[in-house]
């Protein structure tokens, strides 16, 4: 029997994450918008769980921070994982693949800031229904320890830091989210896709960089529940410099991928790989 490799070549995994972009692009606007809501669902589940671990950690962060950060680390990427086993859409992976996509003449330059701006709404509509809903009035996390922790975690990731510091964090963080994607892509079954998203997240997580999706739960939770932190400030502050550092980490694995593996590849009839085209396809042929 011949021997079958367990994951793509490099070159093959650029040029899967071209169509993914390509696909993504054709997609119904609607249903983009609709799938980025759950993944700000998704990820937010993810962060609840690791806000039920760091925050009920508070004895052993007292004596090992270290150590909390890197429990906590371990159980946010189940997030990810669900959001890339789903085929949702999440702005941290699509501010790599849009200008791949866009820089081999797959799509129009022009769909780089549409999916980005629906992405990004849908991506917040999510974490905010999750942080009200689910985390919230539910009543999970509104008393201690989780009320002490959301309140101190609010401060340290968006008052305590400058600007400036947040950007280079949202570069780390997008930096490994866009590896754990580009290795899930490149996985052929549901557990190596598992394992190969879990360790980049598990290191951006537990090192504290800034995920502007992640933040969109975490922060406006904290606000909700009255911490010392406004609305407008954590615009200004986070929001924006995590959003600019993330677009930053994601070019610094897509750029290269296409530079290194993409130099020959061309689009040839993917601009017409719309998600409607093939439905209508199939139902002609059924």
């Amino acid at each position: 029997m011949a021997y079958v490799p367990s994951t793509l070549k490099p070159a093959e995994t650029a040029a899967a994450l071209v169509e993914m972009a390509v696909a993504k692009h054709n997609t119904r606007w609607d249903k983009t918008f609709f799938k980025a809501v759950l993944a700000g669902v998704m990820l937010s589940f993810g962060g609840l769980f690791d806000i039920i671990i760091s925050g009920g950690s508070a004895g052993i962060a007292a004596t090992n921070p270290g150590l909390v950060k890197v429990l906590g680390g371990f159980v946010f990427p189940v997030g990810l994982v669900m959001i890339v086993l789903q085929g949702f859409d999440l702005l941290t992976s699509n501010l790599m693949i849009f200008p791949m996509a866009a820089v081999k003449g797959a799509i129009p330059w022009w769909g780089i800031p549409v999916n980005w701006i629906i992405v990004t709404f849908g991506n917040l509509v999510g974490s905010l229904f999750f942080a009200a809903i689910l985390a919230k009035y539910d009543g999970l996390v509104t008393d201690q320890p989780y009320l002490g922790y959301i309140h101190s975690f609010a401060i340290s990731k968006a008052v305590t830091p400058a600007w400036y510091q947040i950007f280079l964090r949202g570069i780390g963080c997008n930096w490994l989210v866009c590896i754990a994607v580009w290795q899930a892509t490149g996985a052929k079954d549901t557990l190596s896709k598992i394992v190969a998203t879990w360790f980049p997240i598990w290191v951006f997580v537990a090192c504290g960089f800034d995920h502007v999706v992640a933040n969109m739960f975490s922060l406006p939770l904290s606000i909700m529940l009255n911490a010392n932190l406004t609305t407008d400030y954590y615009i200004k502050k986070s929001l924006i410099a995590a959003y600019v550092g993330n677009l930053v980490g994601g070019l610094l694995v897509g750029l290269p991928a296409v530079y290194f593996y993409l130099g020959d590849w061309k689009a040839g009839g993917l601009r017409d790989a719309e998600e409607a085209q093939g439905d209508k396809d199939s139902r002609a042929s059924s």
